[in-house]
């Protein structure tokens, strides 16, 4: 019984460095015009490693999961690291203990989740502005330019600010 656990625990191992190298692949094959997301190619890894009969679907799953919070993980430590060192700080070991495949696979394929998480930020930042012309709820928004409030009672368009004619606007809450 205990062979077979080590056999299933190796396979499992084996799967985790099998998928991160094809969604490097993946990464790299779609290049900058049609680049997936790293969910897209953490999908098509799992299902590769279940249809070649790697792993089950249940491990490819949980392998999946574990990539994904690995890489997610690393690409956070990229963008909070001012100091602009690499993974070393990340892996916190030697790098000679840790195989140059592997460093080379988290290391592009943080840097590329590092690059959607800084523009999926973007766009929630923008997401969260309104602007002269769309229609919002009731609430106070607050002009951008000058901080202005203008409240609104009920659904309506957004005018230009009365104080200085701007036309961005954040939503003030508590």
């Amino acid at each position: 019984m205990s062979e077979r656990k080590d056999s299933k625990d190796q396979r499992q191992l084996e799967g985790y460095e099998t998928m991160l190298q094809r969604v490097t692949d993946a990464l790299e094959q779609a290049g900058d015009e049609a680049q997936p997301r790293l969910r897209q190619a953490l999908d098509w890894a799992r299902q590769k490693a279940v249809d070649l009969n790697e792993l089950t679907a249940e491990e490819a799953e949980r392998i999946s999961e574990y990539l994904r919070r690995d890489v997610e993980d690393a690409a956070r430590f990229l963008d909070r690291d001012s100091d602009g060192e690499d993974l070393r700080g990340w892996f916190r070991m030697d790098m000679q203990l840790i195989g140059s495949w592997l460093y080379d696979r988290f290391s592009t394929i943080a840097d590329r989740t590092r690059l959607e998480w800084l523009e999926l930020n973007r766009q929630w930042e923008e997401a969260g502005h309104y602007h002269t012309g769309e229609i919002t709820g009731p609430g106070e928004l607050r002009c951008s330019a000058c901080n202005k409030a203008m409240h609104f009672k009920n659904a309506g368009h957004i005018p230009p600010c009365p104080g200085c004619r701007g036309t961005r606007f954040e939503r003030v809450t508590d």
